[in-house]
């Protein structure tokens, strides 16, 4: 076909349609086709629903589950959210202090990658130890959260540009000055970054938290349900939790992207849209 801007005066296929539509359209296709082929597989296959459930069997469940497994959520979330706000707020203060002092960062390093490093899985049966299940929980889901927060505002804050510091200190300015006209907003890009990180590492590790520590009874959250589901043969159950965390994954990434957006959209480079 020939291209328009050839000199054709043929309009390009497509040409005509939002940006965003091929974005949404194009997933929802490929969700549609999954969807049908897993629920052909079953019916062909005639496999049973305690192996595999079909799509309509855990849509089915979905609203018979769905009362029973909010609270689990709720605990789920509880323990993301507060350890995400202890680690942001912990995270930017050590990030801050060890920015100040360089030999901080060096004696801090080695220990913080070993933490960094170590399997939460396995770290959790050790706290359990020391501490009760709810705090071990709480624990690991910070000691996984804290971590990219701390690097990227870390990072941050001593990638601000040399020439603007040089001019605060001719200005005269004083440290909080500089700390917090320049170095925090200049840091707040990669600060922002490591909290969309985070935010997914929350989640996953609020889930290998509940596994580890065996969470249980009417405090336990989804991770609890889902084995509880395994042992009890209630596939589709385990399906729907599954789906629960799935849609929060993607919430909490979606908040905090438009978090981001909200803080750049109007300053960082990042994010102003470009005249083309």
């Amino acid at each position: 076909m020939i291209d328009d801007e050839e000199g054709g005066g043929v309009p390009r296929a497509g040409a005509g349609l939002p940006a965003w539509l091929p974005k949404v359209v194009l997933p929802l296709v490929l969700l549609v086709v999954l969807i049908g082929s897993w629920e052909a597989y079953v019916r062909l296959n005639a496999v049973p629903g305690y192996l595999l459930p079909s799509p309509i069997t855990v849509y089915l469940a979905t609203f018979r589950d769905i009362p029973s497994l909010l609270p689990a959520l709720q605990t789920t979330l509880t323990i993301t959210g507060v350890a995400l706000l202890i680690a942001m707020v912990s995270g930017v203060a050590l990030a801050i202090v060890v920015v100040q002092f360089r030999w901080l960062d060096y004696a801090l390093a080695p220990y913080m990658v070993i933490l960094q490093v170590t399997p939460i899985i396995a770290i959790a049966p050790i706290l359990l130890i020391f501490f009760e299940t709810t705090t071990t929980l709480y624990s690991c889901a910070l000691l996984v959260t804290f971590f990219p927060i701390l690097a990227n505002t870390t990072q941050g804050l001593k990638s601000v540009d040399h020439n603007l510091l040089d001019l605060f200190k001719l200005y005269r300015a004083s440290p909080g000055q500089t700390l917090w006209l320049l170095k925090l907003p200049s840091s707040l890009p990669y600060l922002l970054t490591g909290l969309r990180i985070a935010g997914g590492l929350a989640l996953i590790a609020s889930v290998v938290a509940e596994f580890a520590a065996g969470a249980a009874g009417a405090k336990g959250g989804l991770a609890f349900r889902i084995l509880e589901a395994q042992y009890r043969m209630l596939v589709p159950r385990m399906f729907v939790a599954l789906l629960l965390l799935a849609l929060t994954g993607v919430a909490i990434y979606g908040l905090t992207s438009l978090i981001t957006h909200l803080a750049l959209r109007r300053w960082h480079e990042s994010a102003i849209r470009r005249e083309s």
